[in-house]
């Protein structure tokens, strides 16, 4: 089959094409790094993540690039009450920004462009946007005039008749010709020196509006006009509509071609999970908790279509784990079963019919939920046809393949987090030696540290086996 992706520009499912044959650039809006990033957020940066892999797992070379927000409103502020400058205030946020997407095992981007780094490349679209008359100056401040780009709100699908003077459609709390209007540039106000958030311009010493932010670092690193653009749907309108209409008025070209967004996390009231609202949970406090962070992976991009909203919950959580677990359980057992002297074509033909599926709805707007599905009716006929050794060395080879193509997508099979295996490994010897002893006291207390961990011991004619279960 051929990729095809949901267009938000369009609305519709389109068969993707990259401008340079073999090659795909990807820019993503990554986190604004004035807090953790919440799993909220996690969802559409995973959402990202299995795109990027799809395109590979496709043929294609990937460029993803994606943002770090490190000048705001609240990073100012925040830095302020906390009396440093903004570099150093986020960065926490930006290395466990980091330590997120590791514990998560997302590939890196290939850039990480921060704003404060890029001010040049603002500075010099903003000039071309006043120099063209897409832009003015309003004391001191810079903003786009919406009215002077008739295809504003193309992308949201916008009534522009709702674009009056007056209406209240962005939040920007500064003079300006008309309320719909968005800010480029913000004059330095007193005190933004010693937080190090001003800079030098022909219009005005300051600090670049947000959606300006974007559309210079795609430029630099992208081109004037790229492959696809992502982000959350809560950024759709206005932050992605205005990205658009200051890089086409700016460049004189049409800027990305193909537009996705993931829909919000809700929590577990229904709410859509916000930082700003103050009701977040954070991928830490869920590890904290006893969850696997690669079974968070798997309920972010196999639980719904990244389309569809989701609830976070234990019970999804504890679901998402079971699975993994399946998965798991499943692989190594294929792996440590020698080849049964057994006919297996109908076996080996359902597991190619299995992979076609699975591949189908990949393909089909990165539907990895429904792949997912068929996987797991062939991992119980599959299991059934071991049980009776019926799986010849044709038919687990394919198995093996079809696994790999899978954790290619989920990357929840190759082992657990660092550090863990070397530690439960050393606890399961000291309980080996403790029983050696007769101190079944000591060893059963070994049993229960790892359980209530998370980890549970299977004795076996093999050995001493773990798994990660719920912790007790």
């Amino acid at each position: 089959m051929t990729l095809r992706l949901h267009n938000t520009l369009t609305g519709t499912k389109e068969v993707f094409a990259p401008i340079e044959a073999g090659h795909v650039g990807i820019y993503t809006c990554g986190p604004t790094v004035w807090n953790f990033a919440h799993i909220g957020n996690l969802r559409a940066f995973m959402f990202y993540d299995l795109l990027r892999r799809q395109l590979q797992a496709s043929g294609y070379r990937v460029t993803h690039v994606m943002n770090l927000t490190d000048i705001d409103d609240r990073i100012l502020d925040q830095a302020m009450h906390a009396g440093t400058t903004i570099t150093e205030y986020v960065k926490p946020f930006v290395a466990a920004f980091f330590e997120d997407m590791a514990a998560m095992r997302a590939q890196p981007a290939e850039q990480y462009p921060r704003p404060t780094e890029h001010i040049p490349e603002m500075v010099a679209m903003i000039t071309t946007l006043l120099e063209k008359g897409f832009a003015y100056v309003a004391d001191g401040d810079v903003y786009f005039r919406i009215e002077s780009f008739p295809r504003y709100g193309a992308l949201s699908h916008l009534d522009r008749s709702g674009l009056r003077p007056g209406a209240r459609v962005a939040t920007d709390r500064y003079d300006k010709e008309s309320a719909s209007d968005f800010a480029l540039w913000k004059k330095a106000q007193p005190g933004d020196d010693t937080l190090g958030a001003a800079w030098d311009a022909p219009f005005g010493p300051g600090r670049p509006g947000w959606h300006i932010e974007c559309s210079a670092m795609s430029k630099r690193y992208l081109g004037d006009t790229f492959d696809i653009h992502c982000g959350g749907v809560d950024l759709l309108f206005p932050h992605h509509e205005n990205e658009i209409a200051q890089s086409e008025a700016a460049n004189g070209k049409p800027f990305a071609r193909v537009w996705l967004h993931s829909e919000f996390l809700s929590d577990a009231s229904g709410e859509k999970m916000s930082k700003s609202a103050g009701g977040f949970t954070i991928l830490r406090d869920l590890v904290a908790a006893g969850h696997d962070p690669l079974a968070v992976r798997f309920f972010l991009i196999a639980n719904a279509h990244y389309r569809q909203r989701v609830r976070l919950t234990t019970d999804a959580l504890h679901a998402s784990a079971e699975q993994v677990r399946r998965l798991r359980d499943f692989a190594e057992r294929v792996r440590r079963t020698d080849p049964a002297p057994a006919a297996d074509e109908d076996l080996i033909a359902r597991i190619a019919e299995v992979r076609a599926a699975y591949r189908g709805a990949l393909d089909d707007d990165l539907n990895l939920p429904q792949g997912i599905g068929v996987v797991f009716e062939l991992v119980r006929e599959a299991n059934a046809a071991l049980d009776e050794k019926k799986v010849g060395a044709g038919a687990r080879g394919a198995l093996l393949g079809l696994l790999e193509e899978v954790d290619g997508h989920l990357d929840v099979m190759g082992g657990e987090e660092p550090g863990l295996a070397d530690e439960v490994e050393r606890l399961i010897a000291e309980r080996e030696a403790a029983r050696a002893a007769k101190d079944f006291a000591r060893a059963d207390r070994i049993r229960e540290e790892l359980r209530e961990r998370g980890i549970a011991l299977e004795d076996s004619r093999d050995g001493v086996r773990w798994r990660r279960v719920t912790p007790a």
